[in-house]
């Protein structure tokens, strides 16, 4: 995977390739970036950035990775112009894309399939491989749900792991100068991740550790206070949906109208587009009318029947909301939606006049709290009955409200 393959994301881009040139990378690199973002995408074209050895005209290899001087011309007066990516087309270059570079080495959450068992990552390395290909910007859900044979399998990376990791490492490389450790979410590591910190502090030479993590929050203090900093910021929204309408031959209205609702997210866009069918406008329509004018009756109803979506479309639907009222807190301010397409408009304004904006921005709060409990398995029909509870005292004093 090449930087060019990477949504966005050119300043960082730009940081990864300058630090390399002039000198200043550090052995242990932690990228820290939100669901969908492409740290892990950034990641990987990063180590191919690293084991790439292209060749010059002149048959030599080109400028050197870690701030040696860089070769001149046949003339003497020009240096050749710093390399910005990888070359996509020598050996390493293909290995490195198809996963299987012997000296760049992976680690990601496991699953138990069988009592007593000890996984390690290179058991799914088929798995993993397919993953990357199919859905580099997913999550930890997504990978778990991939390789899990049990119901309620949680993704760990074990003690075995970091004892298979300290092996690998130890041995010499094959084929390039470096050896690299992708580890991808390491705030999956428990207390197991204090066998990793001597390695982290003193690794052996040329070896070069890269951390992708979504909280680093959750991570081990011990090991982030060992790392180089690197933040990875939410996507465009123009990024997004220009990735949308290439890459996923979404039309162009759909793509403009999921760009702008997912936040930066671009593997909850690939959702919102799965679901583009979806009238979440007509349900939040009928949401608003049963809290406020329908009653108790039509309530139950509605919950009943987003109880059944499932928990993505669930996730969906409160995300299409708080966009709305995020439309409806800037025309409110400002007097302009740029983010709101077709009736969109309209029913931002029908929200600001149900709802000042201190009411506005707690329902948002309600609806990010409501997310978090969904991504934890929380009961969708006591959630929302929860929900409705709570959005109506939010707003009771304004219940003169029809959506027709």
């Amino acid at each position: 995977m090449q930087f060019s393959d990477i949504i966005g994301q050119q300043a960082v881009k730009q940081q990864l390739a300058e630090l390399v040139q002039h000198n200043r990378l550090s052995h242990a690199l932690l990228f820290l970036g939100k669901e969908g973002n492409g740290a892990l995408p950034l990641a990987l074209a990063f180590a191919q950035y690293v084991v790439c050895t292209p060749k010059t005209p002149e048959g030599g290899l080109g400028p050197s990775l870690f701030g040696e001087p860089e070769p001149h011309l046949a003339s003497g007066e020009t240096n050749l112009k710093p390399r910005t990516d990888s070359c996509g087309v020598c050996p390493a270059c293909l290995k490195a894309q198809q996963l299987v570079h012997p000296d760049i080495h992976f680690s990601y959450p496991t699953v138990t399939k069988k009592a007593g068992e000890k996984p390690v990552a290179t058991d799914f390395i088929t798995e993993w491989r397919e993953f990357v290909k199919l859905n580099p910007y997913g999550n930890s859900f997504d990978w778990i749900e991939l390789i899990k044979e049990k119901e309620n399998s949680q993704g760990k990376i074990t003690a075995e792991e970091c004892n298979d990791i300290i092996r690998k490492l130890s041995l010499k490389s094959f084929e390039s100068e470096y050896k690299i450790l992708i580890m991808w979410m390491p705030e999956m590591l428990g207390a197991e991740g204090n066998k990793l910190l001597k390695l982290i502090e003193e690794p052996p030479p040329n070896t070069l550790f890269i951390l992708v993590t979504e909280n680093d929050a959750l991570m081990l203090q011990t090991i982030v206070s060992r790392c180089q900093l690197i933040k990875v910021p939410a996507l465009e929204t123009k990024d997004i949906e220009e990735a949308l309408t290439s890459r996923n031959k979404t039309e162009p209205a759909i793509a403009r109208q999921v760009a702008s609702v997912s936040e930066g997210n671009y593997r909850e866009a690939l959702q919102l587009v799965q679901h583009a069918e979806e009238d979440w406008q007509a349900l939040l329509r009928e949401w608003l009318n049963a809290v406020l004018k329908t009653g108790p009756v039509a309530q139950t109803k509605w919950v009943e029947e987003i109880s059944r979506l499932g928990r993505e479309k669930q996730k969906q639907f409160l995300r299409y909301f708080n966009h709305l009222l995020e439309q409806a807190i800037l025309l409110r301010a400002t007097g302009d939606a740029p983010g709101a397409f077709g009736t969109e408009r309209d029913f931002a304004e029908r929200l600001n006049k149900i709802a000042g904006m201190e009411q506005q921005q707690a329902i948002i709060e309600e609806l990010d709290r409501a997310s978090y409990y969904i991504e934890r398995n929380a009961n969708g029909k006591m959630l929302f009955h929860a929900l409705t509870i709570k959005l109506y005292h939010i707003i009771q004093d304004k219940i003169v409200f029809l959506m027709d």
